[in-house]
Parts: structure tokens; sequence; C-alpha cells
């Protein structure tokens, strides 16, 4: 396997010499933010959507990126052409810098990027063609009072707890729920369900959820192929009831859900009304995508 080329603060160096300052605040403290962008046959999805994101979390946390988003744009893209990335997944990483041992981002005076474009696989094959199992986890998800769930933040110990507890469960995926007991979406997806007459369901981003770009996307198709889409609060009475449920995310792309906390979701198969979107999805992907 050969080495990647990795985007360091300006300068592309080997995979093997990307190294950045222990005294990174990044490291020390999560104190930064990201973005997970797809490739798929020669383009980047959604990029746009992407580096917007990254910058409205940037500055919710008031750190100042010293590129443009033209500049990052094409720093994204290069990064895809020296590892010759037409399907893949890239990291893209803005951290706080440099400082000291204390929390005092203002010790900091630059940020870290690094970009690396490679591959991912979250879940086997299996599981985009016979469907998820999940389970709802006991950690709950960030009050959005506390570190706000929107902000795509380097800090995903709360994730990371919900995924361990999912894993000991026996379930690839959890479902997290917010401190008033709502669905919120799982440890890196978001989560809809199907009801009758095409009615599509999905948590609001103001109870804790991700606004998704993937997400957005679903439901862009879903309305576009006469699907009633709603985003209004959830609890798991909701989910255990209905037809059909499926994921989606960056890297997870989408995926059927076909059990719920033991409970059977469209007889444990995938639905298919799932399907129909997720099919759409595939087929659509490259007509969202920025050319390499």
């Amino acid at each position: 396997m050969s080495s990647l080329s990795i985007w360091l603060d300006g300068k592309f160096v080997p995979e093997e010499d990307a190294k950045i300052s222990i005294f990174d605040h990044g490291l020390l403290y999560g104190d930064g933010v990201f973005e997970g962008i797809r490739a798929y046959g020669g383009t980047v999805f959604k990029l746009k959507e992407h580096i917007d994101r990254l910058y409205k979390s940037a500055r919710v946390i008031k750190l100042k990126i010293p590129l443009s988003p033209d500049e990052m744009t094409e720093a994204v893209l290069e990064s895809c052409r020296r590892n010759q990335v037409e399907n893949g997944y890239i990291r893209l990483v803005v951290t706080r810098g440099r400082g000291d041992l204390g929390l005092d981002p203002q010790k900091c005076p630059k940020p870290t990027i690094f970009i690396i474009a490679a591959d991912i696989e979250l879940y086997p094959e299996e599981a985009y063609t016979k469907g998820l199992k999940l389970v709802t986890v006991p950690t709950r998800r960030n009050l959005a009072e506390s570190v706000n769930p929107r902000i795509k933040s380097l800090n995903y110990l709360n994730n990371i707890m919900a995924k361990m507890e999912a894993h000991q469960a026996g379930a690839k995926e959890g479902i997290m729920l917010n401190d008033q007991g709502y669905v919120v979406e799982c440890t890196g997806d978001n989560i809809f369900i199907i009801e009758s007459l095409k009615k599509l369901r999905t948590p609001p981003p103001y109870m804790g959820a991700l606004e998704g770009i993937t997400r957005q996307t679903l439901m862009d198709i879903a309305e576009a192929s006469g699907f009633d889409v709603i985003e209004e609060p959830l609890n798991r009475y909701d989910l255990y009831v209905a037809d059909e449920c499926f994921v989606t995310g960056t890297a997870a792309e989408a995926l059927p859900v076909i059990e719920i906390d033991g409970r059977e979701i469209n007889g444990g198969k995938p639905g298919p009304l799932t399907r129909e979107l997720i099919d759409k999805f595939r087929n659509s992907v490259c007509d969202y995508g920025t050319p390499i």
C-alpha cells in the first residue's frame, strides 16, 4: 500500500511525516472542528455544503480559519488528485493549534489544518443489503446548552461512549436520546422512519441532531418523490411502530434498519420505500458533486 499524501498547513507531506505538536489543543482538549466528505465517480459530494458547515462550526467556537472557503475547497480537491481518489472519503480537520498545557485558546496563535483523502468502511456490505439492528443506548446526547451537537467538533467522546454501549449490546449502531427522552440520532448517523401514505419523519436539529448533509439530500429526494417530509420530535414508541426505518451519514451513506431494541421493522427486512429512496440517492450522488 502506497503512502498517502497529506495536506498539512499548506503543504503536502507523506503520511509518515504528517505530524502535529503534542501541545496541539485539538489533541489535548478536542478543541477544533472537522468535516467528513465523500467522493463519488471523480466528484466530491456536496463540497460547498461541507465547507460552509465547517466554517459555521468554526465561527461558533471562535476559531478563525486562516484560509478562505475557496482556498479550502481547492486544498480538498488537490488532496483527492494527489491520492488518486475518485471514490473515497476525505477528512478535513481544523484544530485550535499549538498552545500550552492550559485550556486558554488565546495561547494558541495559529490553527492546525490537515486533510486526509483515503478510503473508509464503517459497516460490512451485508448491512447495506440485509439491514441494521439498532439498540437504544444509556448515554444521552450532549445538551445543546453545553456542547451543541450541531457543532461538528473534535470532541466525540459522547458519541464514542454510546457506540461502545451499542457494541456491548451486540449491535453495530446505537440510538441516542436527549435529556427529555426523545430520539435524536444514532452515534454517527441521522435516523428516519417511514409511515403509511409515504410519510417520512426525522428528529429536528433543535432536539440535538446534527444537520447532516446526506440527511438533507435524502429529505430532498423524498420530497421530490412525493413523500410528506416532516421534522418533528420522535420517541421510541414511534420507532417501534414504524413501517420502515433507515439511517444516513456521510461515511455510512444510507442503510436500512430492520430491528430496534428487539422489535422487528417491516418483518425484519428492508422496506420497499426505503429501498426506493436509497437507490435514488446512490444513482444521483454524482449530480451533487464538484469535479475533482
